[in-house]
């Protein structure tokens, strides 16, 4: 006889949605989840991307970046993936850092 294999200690059953809303919700999240993830790697890459120019000391390469990873942020922040004012936080310290590279 083959037994189901029982659930781990401290593991629940997932709960299946009932509603015809619920069920929907269900639908969208991971679509929703998926899509934002990629939106939030995108800004987080290009913010990165003008922290490296920054600390390698290259003025030009870094405004470049910054070119790029503000419209990254912003949209970000538009888009509701990041909240905007915290785009916004981030667009100006990164401004502000290429600045003083002087």
């Amino acid at each position: 006889m083959a037994e189901a294999a029982a659930p781990a200690a401290g593991a629940k059953k997932k709960k299946s949605a009932r509603t015809k809303s619920a069920r929907k919700r269900a639908r969208q999240t991971p679509r929703k989840t998926a899509v934002n993830r990629v939106r939030t790697g995108r800004a987080r890459t290009a913010a990165r991307a003008v922290e490296l120019a920054i600390t390698a000391g290259d003025k030009t390469k870094a405004q470049a970046a910054l070119k790029l990873a503000e419209a990254e942020l912003a949209r970000a922040g538009q888009q509701g993936v990041i909240h905007w004012r915290a785009a916004a936080r981030k667009i100006s310290r990164l401004a502000g850092r290429i600045r003083k590279m002087g």
